[in-house]
């Protein structure tokens, strides 16, 4: 496999407060590559300068040996990389199928082409008897796989997914990782944060850990349930499996 995303010594700081501190990381092509840590460890703020939300106060980003380090968000996305975010954010007064088509005119030339794209993706995620419905009147579960559509819409080659399946049953838990197997299976990367460390544990093949905005672990599952200093920092002594 060949590097997809490729960052080197990434940092960030507001105000003088440093978030992220020289992380350097790569992300393989078609891999599901995990990224935890605690609260307030820099796991969104490093998605949102990946997705150009913010411009990095330091290092470089790498995307298909381009340099995208402080490009606009638009641009990003346009080159390959989508994303959702931790608090769905679906356009309320617009229907299901609005909101997707949205994602989807990011490549389709027309309006046309952009509602058969977006059709085709909700009936992927299981949202097809829902296109006409508006967005404010879905369930968590129905709004994180809108947000979902909308990210897939705009045909990424890496997904960044922020706590996709939080708030959801068990049962809605495996439908979404099953929908994940299959978004991987059709040759889309993923890039996710997550807290249900059972369901991170179960998808991804390498998984990065954050600490204090520094990145203490890399490796397998295996290896990051007994590495004895991300047990410490945060999974606890029931993931202590050495």
């Amino acid at each position: 496999m060949s590097a997809l995303l490729e960052v080197q010594r990434l940092t960030k700081y507001f105000k003088g407060l440093r978030a992220v501190h020289e992380v350097s990381f790569a992300v393989e092509e078609k891999e599901i590559f995990g990224l935890i840590g605690p609260n307030g460890s820099g796991k969104t703020t490093m998605f949102n300068m990946i997705s150009g939300l913010y411009n990095p106060s330091g290092g470089s980003i790498s995307f298909q040996g381009v340099n995208i380090t402080g490009l606009q968000p638009n641009r990003i996305c346009h080159l390959g990389i989508g994303r959702t975010f931790q608090i769905t954010k679906p356009f309320l007064k617009l229907t299901v199928l609005e909101n997707v088509m949205i994602g989807a005119l990011n490549r389709r030339r027309s309006v046309s082409e952009a509602e058969k794209k977006a059709r085709e993706i909700l009936a992927q995620m299981g949202l097809g008897d829902k296109a006409q419905t508006q967005g404010k009147t879905l369930s968590v579960p129905e709004r994180k796989r809108l947000e979902l559509a909308r990210a897939l819409a705009t045909e990424p080659q890496l997904l960044l997914l922020d706590e996709v399946m939080a708030g959801l049953t068990p049962s809605e838990l495996n439908e979404m990782i099953e929908v994940l197997r299959r978004i991987r299976q059709r040759g889309v990367t993923i890039f996710i944060v997550e807290h249900i460390m059972h369901a991170i544990m179960a998808i991804s093949q390498r998984i990065m850990v954050l600490h204090h905005g520094e990145m203490i672990a890399l490796g397998s599952p295996a290896e990051i349930v007994r590495n004895e200093r991300v047990v410490e920092a945060y999974l606890g002594e029931e993931y202590n499996l050495a």
